[in-house]
């Protein structure tokens, strides 16, 4: 694939450059050279600085106020965005609700909700995983039967990343049982977190963050209109959902950064009196997964082709999703190698402000590497598991 950039190119790239550099706010920009986690207001501020500028729906289309950039541009704007350290954009409304709002609402609901997730107003979370059906999804027990005009929703969702923050969470429910496949009595129903009967429990995960929720439907009343689509075709609507989803965990240019980290760890860690940069076969290790990468991000760049002619990704978001997790878990095993027993200690105060500057910390940090491999556990099963993923590229791909 031809990634040559022309001038027109080269003047674009310029452009978010600059930006990056001289408009991203200097208070979030420490936060993430120091590790230090984002507040809810943090996000929300960088994801609305976009939107002014008329960058935040890059692949929405153009009549529903997305950028209509073409698949150079998008490259770009990824990898300038993850070289300069900037926060992931929050996935759940711009990458996630707001396509299938677009693509499957209704004419009122296009009105009423898309122009808020394009600005970032409002939060949204994801409800899809159940205790005891995750990758299992065509499981799930979480019901809405409906009520003259009104759907009662009872059940529980879990592992709802930043739930604790969201204004409005999207889920699959069961609407029928009385169906030749599980799967035809899904339907997609958009629900208001301050709705009575809505309780949101932390789960802390086992680095100690609060990042995932699970959340308890009791009773909760939802009007018949918040149903996207038609009854019954949930799954249809949650698979290109999840399309999409695969398609953004991919990280590739996250993980060039990181690796870029990497290196700059390995020529500062000494080993044997000599740095960890000249033990060639660490350095072997950090080559092949360059190797992976850069042939992952041919596969994210045809992904992208694809989608930007209207098509769905397609079984290439399975590729994207299993290895470029395998990636970025293999790269946190790199930074645990070249940080060695440093990586042990772990202190609750060193995600603050006022943490000493003579122990700064950040990607590749001693302090923060531990805590960061731990928490990526998590990449090979989010968003599907990276076996299930595994299935659908020998189903539809292989032919198997």
């Amino acid at each position: 694939m031809d990634v040559t950039l022309t001038a027109d190119d080269i003047a674009f790239r310029d452009e978010v450059r600059a930006f990056f550099r001289d408009e991203f706010p200097d208070d979030i920009r420490e936060k993430q050279d120091r590790g230090i986690p984002l507040e809810r207001e943090d996000m929300v501020r960088f994801q609305q600085l976009l939107h002014t500028k008329g960058w935040a729906g890059v692949n929405w289309p153009v009549e529903y106020g997305g950028t209509g950039w073409n698949i150079v541009q998008k490259y770009i704007f990824s990898s300038e965005m993850a070289m300069a350290n900037a926060p992931d954009i929050v996935p759940f409304g711009l990458g996630m609700v707001g396509p299938v709002i677009y693509t499957f609402g209704n004419e009122e609901q296009k009105q009423r909700f898309l122009p808020d997730i394009l600005a970032s107003n409002v939060w949204w979370c994801q409800g899809y995983s159940e205790p005891g059906s995750g990758s299992d999804l065509a499981s799930l027990k979480t019901k809405a039967d409906r009520d003259g005009d009104e759907w009662v929703i009872n059940g529980t969702k879990t592992w709802t990343t930043l739930g604790q923050y969201a204004d409005w969470i999207f889920c699959l429910v069961r609407t029928s049982s009385d169906v030749a496949r599980r799967q035809e009595g899904i339907s997609f129903i958009l629900v208001d977190m301050q709705s009575p009967g809505v309780t949101v429990n932390p789960i802390i995960t086992i680095e100690g963050g609060h990042e995932v929720n699970e959340i308890h439907f009791e009773n909760v009343r939802v009007p018949a209109n918040n149903l996207v689509g038609e009854e019954g075709k949930g799954w249809t609507y949650g698979k290109v959902l999840l399309e999409h989803e695969r398609t953004g965990t991919a990280g590739v240019h996250r993980s060039a950064f990181r690796l870029n980290k990497l290196r700059e760890q390995a020529a500062k860690s000494v080993r044997g009196g000599e740095p960890l940069a000249n033990d060639r076969n660490f350095m072997r290790k950090v080559a092949a997964v360059e190797v992976e990468l850069k042939a992952l991000e041919f596969t994210e760049l045809r992904t992208l082709a694809a989608v930007s002619s209207g098509k769905a990704p397609g079984a290439e978001s399975s590729i994207l999703k299993f290895k470029g997790t395998e990636i970025q878990q293999a790269i946190d095993t790199l930074f645990m190698e070249a940080a060695g027993y440093y990586a042990l200690p772990f202190v609750p105060h060193q995600f603050r402000f006022d943490y000493p500057e003579d122990e700064f910390i950040g990607e590749g940090s001693e302090t923060t590497t531990a805590l960061k491999y731990f928490n990526f556990r998590k990449a090979s099963i989010y968003g599907g598991s990276n076996e299930i993923q595994r299935n659908i590229v020998a189903k539809h791909v292989l032919g198997l």
